[in-house]
């Protein structure tokens, strides 16, 4: 996990450091949608050796060993002001729907895999206007204790100065779906 994380976040970084521009926003990867990052992750590590593909589910396979979903999360929109709503893609706790804690559900009941995980791509200010601490710990707990998933301890890996002036540093979060 710790390796897979590593990679994710190397290959953020390197995508932001080549200025890409989404639609009409401002340069940097923070503006990306789920799956146009995902497919770059995806094309990043394969092009250092891994075999990643995109799916609709998971939203992304490694080796054909990991089955990963990934979550983003970005506090604010790229005006700077507080995005809505934006944790609901991560606490909604009910299965069959598009939240990470749904995710986990989908994940666990996918036989395969031999390894699941869970990511977030979260986007935060340098020093953080809204922390991402809360939210990662709310979706630990509601999924261990409400929904009765386990995880292995949270990976994590920071990568700071993105391009885009709204979104500096880019936080990826993951955690494996261990055998019940």
């Amino acid at each position: 996990m710790e390796q897979i994380v590593l990679q994710i976040a190397d290959s953020l970084k390197e995508f932001d450091s080549s200025k890409p521009v989404h639609k009409i926003y401002k340069p940097g990867i923070g503006p990306y949608g789920e799956p146009q990052i995902v497919k770059e992750i995806a094309k990043r590590l394969s092009s250092k050796g891994a075999t990643s593909q995109t799916h609709r589910t998971p939203d992304m396979s490694i080796n054909n060993e990991w089955a990963i979903e990934f979550k983003i999360v970005r506090p604010f929109g790229g005006n700077g002001l507080e995005a809505e709503n934006w944790s609901v893609n991560m606490l909604h706790p009910y299965e069959g729907n598009v939240s990470m804690l749904g995710d986990c559900c989908k994940l666990r009941a996918l036989s395969t895999y031999p390894r699941k995980a869970v990511i977030v791509i979260g986007y935060e200010n340098e020093p953080a206007r809204i922390s991402l601490d809360p939210l990662l710990k709310s979706f630990e707990l509601i999924a261990s204790q409400v929904i009765g998933v386990h995880l292995s301890d949270r990976t994590e890996q920071m990568r700071k100065d993105l391009v885009h002036p709204e979104h500096r540093v880019v936080r990826v979060v993951g955690w494996e779906i261990l055998n019940q």
